[in-house]
């Protein structure tokens, strides 16, 4: 189960941490890990890292239009129930990049968006970002939202989006970092 709450306050936090008693429950709120921890109940931790939650007009103007596909890469995109993936392959068909979109009426959500270490640094994040966003503006996006990291952010802003608020996430259950 996930929760997000678009306008999180003590109270609010505190009852959803309280009643929530399954491990794996998320909860996300737009607010500083500083302000988030607090308020969360026994048993919940801190998850992921800070983030930012990011929205851009579509079809983007993104700060420098993407290249061709990089020479030995390979790009598939693809739509079913409502999603649209772009996936990037090298030449001998391992993994490099990819990420999903969302399209809910005028508004678009970007997911998964990733990059193969031992590709980055090619455009290839950007290649992604930019097949996504503008299959998502030809089904009717007008706007589009995404949850980013500290390293996603630099390759969004680049692409044109900006941050609306901070993100912080919360798991209920042991921490996987803890041993």
């Amino acid at each position: 189960m996930r929760h997000v709450l678009p306008a999180a306050d003590e109270a609010a936090v505190h009852d959803i941490t309280e009643r929530a008693t399954a491990p794996g429950v998320w909860l996300k709120a737009f607010v500083p890990p500083e302000t988030l921890e607090p308020w969360l109940a026994p048993g919940w931790h801190l998850a992921g890292g800070p983030g930012h939650l990011m929205c851009a007009p579509l079809p983007v103007a993104p700060t420098r239009a993407p290249g061709p596909i990089p020479a030995g890469y390979r790009l598939n995109t693809w739509t079913r129930d409502g999603v649209t993936r772009a996936l990037v392959r090298a030449a001998d068909g391992v993994f490099a990049a990819r990420g999903q979109i969302a399209v809910t009426g005028h508004t678009a959500v970007v997911d998964q968006v990733e990059t193969a270490p031992a590709h980055q640094r090619r455009g290839l994040g950007h290649l992604v970002m930019h097949s996504l966003t503008a299959a998502a503006a030809e089904q009717g996006a007008t706007a589009g939202v995404l949850g980013a990291t500290p390293e996603g952010r630099a390759l969004y802003e680049r692409t044109g989006w900006r941050v609306l608020a901070p993100l912080t996430s919360a798991l209920r259950g042991p921490d996987p970092t803890d041993t």
